[in-house]
């Protein structure tokens, strides 16, 4: 990764991957992705694809039955992958680093070795609950509740928005509840929206699924990301042991603000490739398409529109190709983490937006790649953070 930044050449590991995952997205996702999309079906013979060759375990140690790689082998696979179905890289990201990372993060070793070799295989897929109703960007707003019972944790509450919790492969679902009361308000951690958790204690459970009381209600129909399986859920009693507590009690809140701040650079590479993929795709077209006896590419309005995605892709990987290097060398990286989001999310809608201009009508035709881009890069501007929490967050860092 250093490598990278003092010779702007990708080290030939990471190159190699990334030419791997792209040929399987050309191969393999693009070509049933329209039909995944216009049935809002879950791509189970692609995720079975990516578990083969070992996506789900890219970050993690291979005593965990991981690849033994790095967050930004990640990143790259997930660029390569949002180029062409936005659906599939987030469940990939969702899977790694929702899923399966706070297990690695913040579990003990005997969680670490039941639940790490299963997810890293890509033959069960966790989830992370955390977004309620009443409680998006105001995480401390938490409701749902764990409260012990004769050794065992016993949840009520609901969750909205959860990706990858009603597969026929999940699995596991971590939950953020209520588990008590602070005393006092002192040295409590300050949520992304800028508010205080309150009094609340906040701790992670691991729920296995299936769990009597647990149910992943019926999936949303969304706007976009069609192919990826999003629910609401609902925690009736759910008992479990009460060593399925992940971490420190309390300390849930603190731990799942480290989580999104890696996701922020998961979600970011992913935006860079919906970004790119709209300017390939029209790179193509534009070659294609005649008008007025020329390729349209020919003329400096579109010429321009394109260069001005294709610059805004490049600006934006630069983002979250800075953001991996801080994080992977052990350097405060909330910021840049930010700022990835930020303007990578952007990217992709203003290059979606601009796409779809670009191709006229056809552009508006949902067989299109850019018009499912169009639809799913509203959502990169929402998820893991909204626009409005990253410019919060980039605020806070600068000293305001």
């Amino acid at each position: 990764m250093s490598d990278f930044l003092s010779t702007g050449t990708l080290p030939d590991h990471y190159e190699q991957l990334a030419k791997t995952v792209r040929d399987f997205a050309q191969s393999v996702v693009a070509p049933v992705a329209a039909k995944h999309d216009a049935e809002h079906s879950f791509p189970y013979e692609v995720v079975a694809g990516m578990a083969d060759m070992g996506l789900f375990g890219l970050p993690f140690p291979e005593e965990y039955g991981g690849m033994g790689g790095d967050y930004f082998a990640l990143c790259l696979a997930l660029e390569e992958l949002g180029k062409v179905d936005q659906s599939v890289a987030i469940t990939l990201e969702a899977g790694v680093s929702l899923g399966a990372m706070p297990v690695y993060r913040f579990g003990n070793d005997a969680q670490k070795q039941e639940w790490l070799p299963l997810l890293a295989s890509g033959k069960a897929l966790g989830a992370f609950g955390l977004t309620e109703a009443g409680g998006g960007s105001d995480a401390g707003a938490t409701k749902t509740t764990a409260k012990l019972d004769d050794g065992h944790w016993v949840i009520n509450g609901t969750k909205q928005f959860i990706t990858n919790s009603g597969t026929d492969i999940t699995k596991l679902v971590t939950v953020t509840a209520v588990t008590g009361e602070r005393e006092g308000s002192g040295g409590q951690e300050r949520s992304d929206s800028g508010n205080r958790p309150g009094k609340k204690e906040i701790s992670s459970i691991l729920v296995p699924v299936p769990t009597e009381g647990f149910t992943a209600e019926p999936a949303y129909n969304k706007v976009g990301w069609n192919a990826s399986d999003t629910h609401p859920l609902s925690f009736d009693d759910v008992r479990v042991p009460q060593e399925n507590l992940l971490g420190e009690q309390g300390r849930g809140y603190a731990n799942f603000l480290r989580i999104l701040d890696e996701g922020r650079i998961a979600i970011a590479a992913l935006s860079v490739g919906a970004a790119q993929g709209c300017v390939d795709e029209c790179v193509r077209y534009a070659k294609e398409r005649q008008a007025f006896g020329a390729a349209i590419g020919t003329y400096q309005a579109i010429a321009f529109k394109i260069a001005r995605m294709e610059a805004r892709a490049h600006a934006a990987r630069a983002a979250y190709y800075d953001a991996a290097a801080l994080m992977l060398s052990g350097k405060p990286f909330k910021k840049a983490a930010a700022v990835a989001k930020l303007v990578s999310s952007e990217a992709a809608m203003d290059n979606a937006r601009d796409a779809t201009q670009v191709f006229g009508g056809y552009g508006f035709m949902n067989e299109y790649p850019v018009a499912r881009h169009y639809r799913d890069s509203k959502i990169l501007e929402i998820g893991e953070g909204t626009t409005e929490v990253q410019l919060m967050l980039i605020a806070r860092e600068a000293g305001l």
